[in-house]
């Protein structure tokens, strides 16, 4: 925690102790209003009758100690004890009256010469102690307010930068495997969530409890024993909050769940609008949506139910309380008794006006716990929002940094594939058996049918994911002996969906090397063809927006801008994986212009269908089914092998036909 975090909760705590302290004295001024207002006494008379009211009690018990001490020498022995017990408790009475009356004495000076003489200029004087305390209560609940929001808000900055960096982080199956919407259901939602906790728990959780407790020190000083009376259904109270709490995390946490769901639905939607509207098929995703906005519904409602009973329970628990002590506290007060039911209460008896002190005291502490359970199902939706944060936040990714990492060298020599074997799913497979060396410099086409493993085996290049047997070494380097982060800076990546920002096509043609210069950018944009329409289609030139995802650019300027990128960061090894296959003919022949003078002096792998761009390839890899079947040039391809020979009837044959 930063010391400016650490300052922040000091400065909360200080002024939640003063606002708990505050709150407990101006509900002391219940005492002053019945004792000067209720009962028309001075405090100069008051502390003259309680002096004399002690002396003369005095002066009774120590009589009566006496009397008892006399009966105890004379008493036979089997009634000894019964008199001890007496003399035991009435000691206690006489030594309570003894510092009561020592400390009348002492305060009777100051009484006399700094207090009114008037009841009602008491009154004046405790209204105006009343006002003046709630102005300086209310100035440091707006401080503490204000602290708690700033604490609260910098730890779930803190908390987001931290599951946005450790998301990252994250191997690229994990991005598949939790989906998108998931992740930003987290993000937002259950980051949300955890947000109004941190508030509730660094401010309501904090001044609450410590104005109670301070409220709860007040009757204890007056009595702790009939505090403890009325507090005899504290653990029934504790039962019921435990199981309350328990039902409405899990609640919280099934709602979140569906939040997610609707998250999903969203995204799918509106990331497939155009198939939606061509199969006119707007009826079933409203119905979907329907559906999961019900599920929805419902789990908010469970949670609305247990909610409610929060705020009755607390309140009912509270006035039991209170009602038990009342009846204890007036029959003691009516017969001026110290003892219930044999037990002591108090060592002297309570008068009228710390009684109404007791009680205000006990009401004051409800209110904070009915304020508590306001917040209750709060705390239970950031702590389920909060497990949600943390199982993924937690979680390590498999590709990592080796301990002691290989010096970082440029790739220089080749690129070997040793016997690689890869599953996504332990039994099941994607490549086996695959070795292959590619030189520095070379060009190597990977062609094959779908799901054959070409992306796949492209994919274990930048470590996007490591092999389940087997090896790839760069330059006699295994890939995990080396830093990801070296060897992927290494790399240029032009792939089949073209990702753009949504931002400048400046800053997107310049995320391939974050420090390169304007004029920089501007000639990796000339080395891709893409200079001309930026500057003369685009209504901003570089500073046009290309949107999300790319869509304000057709897909052949997006494929150039993309190759503008790779360009730029002017790798040792280009992955150009179906590049040039989602593109029109004019901008396919752009594009291999660009790649003929690019891919010299580079090692290239190329997955594509395209004859055009499989011209530029030194060698050709053929696949099927994980394995490679064969490789060489096209024309040895053609001659020896017939799986080749057939891909390039089915597949290329028709596209030098519709070309």
């Amino acid at each position: 925690m930063a010391m400016s975090n650490r300052l922040t909760f000091a400065g909360t705590i200080v002024s939640a102790i003063a606002v708990a302290i505050l709150w407990g004295g101006n509900v002391s001024a219940v005492y002053p209003f019945v004792q000067f207002g209720l009962l028309s006494q001075t405090p100069q008379q008051l502390i003259d009758k309680r002096i004399e009211e002690s002396r003369q009690t005095v002066a009774e018990k120590t009589a009566a100690l006496d009397q008892l001490n006399r009966r105890l020498a004379a008493a036979a022995e089997q009634d000894q004890a019964s008199i001890r017990g007496e003399i035991d408790v009435l000691q206690q009475r006489l030594w309570a009256e003894q510092w009561a009356q020592w400390a009348y004495g002492r305060l009777k000076p100051y009484v006399d010469d700094y207090l009114p003489a008037t009841p009602f200029r008491v009154f004046v004087l405790v209204i105006g102690l009343l006002l003046v305390g709630t102005m300086i209560k209310d100035f440091f609940l707006i401080v503490n307010n204000i602290l708690v929001a700033r604490l609260a808000q910098r730890a779930t900055f803190d908390l987001r930068k931290l599951f946005y960096r450790r998301t990252l982080r994250m191997d690229l199956a994990t991005f598949s495997e939790d989906g998108t919407a998931d992740l930003m259901s987290r993000f937002t939602n259950d980051m949300n969530q955890v947000g109004v906790g941190l508030e509730s728990l660094f401010g309501r959780l904090i001044v609450e409890p410590l104005k109670m407790i301070v409220c709860l020190a007040g009757a204890a000083w007056i009595s702790w024993r009939l505090l403890l009376l009325s507090l005899v259904i504290a653990p029934v109270a504790g039962y019921l909050v435990r199981w309350l709490a328990h039902t409405l995390k899990r609640a919280n946490r099934r709602a979140m769940e569906e939040v997610a769901v609707i998250y999903t639905t969203l995204e799918e939607t509106f990331r497939s609008i155009k198939i939606v509207k061509a199969f006119t098929n707007e009826r079933q995703e409203r119905k979907q949506f329907h559906d999961n906005s019900k599920s929805y519904y419902t789990k908010a409602m469970r949670i609305a139910r247990y909610d409610a009973l929060s705020h009755p329970l607390t309140e009912v628990l509270g006035i039991t309380a209170i009602s038990t002590a009342m009846l204890a506290g007036v029959w003691l007060v009516f017969s001026k008794e110290t003892h219930l039911f044999g037990i002591c209460m108090t060592q002297r008896p309570l008068n009228w006006a710390s009684l109404g002190l007791f009680y205000a005291l006990l009401a004051a502490a409800a209110d904070p716990a009915r304020k508590l359970s306001d917040v209750f199902s709060r705390l239970q939706a950031a702590s389920a929002a909060a497990d949600r944060v943390f199982s993924r936040l937690d979680r390590q990714p498999h590709i990592r940094d080796p301990k002691r990492p290989a010096p970082f060298r440029p790739h220089r020599r080749d690129l070997v594939f040793e016997n690689v074997g890869f599953a996504y799913q332990p039994g099941k497979l994607v490549l086996s058996e695959v070795s292959l060396q590619i030189a520095f410099g070379e060009t190597v086409a990977i062609v094959g049918p779908n799901g054959c493993g070409k992306s796949t085996l492209a994919n274990l290049i930048p470590r996007f994911a490591d092999p389940t047997t087997g090896v790839v070494k760069l330059d006699g380097i295994p890939l995990p002996d080396m830093r990801v982060r070296d060897v992927r800076r290494q790399i240029g990546l032009v792939t089949q969906e073209t990702m753009l920002f949504n931002d400048t096509i400046f800053n997107n043609i310049r995320y391939g090397e974050p420090g390169a210069t304007h004029e920089q950018v501007i000639e990796a944009a000339k080395r891709a063809h893409a200079h001309r329409f930026i500057e003369h289609d685009l209504p901003n030139g570089y500073e046009t927006s290309a949107g999300a995802l790319g869509n304000c650019l057709s897909g052949g300027q997006r494929q150039r801008i993309a190759l503008a990128r790779a360009i730029l960061r002017d790798p040792s090894i280009l992955i150009l994986d179906e590049a040039t296959s989602q593109v029109d003919l004019e901008s396919e022949q752009a594009i291999q212009q660009v790649l003929e003078q690019f891919i010299r002096h580079r090692t290239t792998i190329i997955i594509t269908h395209r004859l055009a761009v499989l011209s530029l390839a030194s060698r050709i890899v053929v696949m099927h089914e994980g394995r490679i079947l064969d490789m060489g040039r096209h024309e040895e391809l053609l001659a020896r092998c017939g799986f080749y020979r057939r891909l390039y009837q089915i597949q290329f044959e028709d596209l030098r036909q519709t070309a």
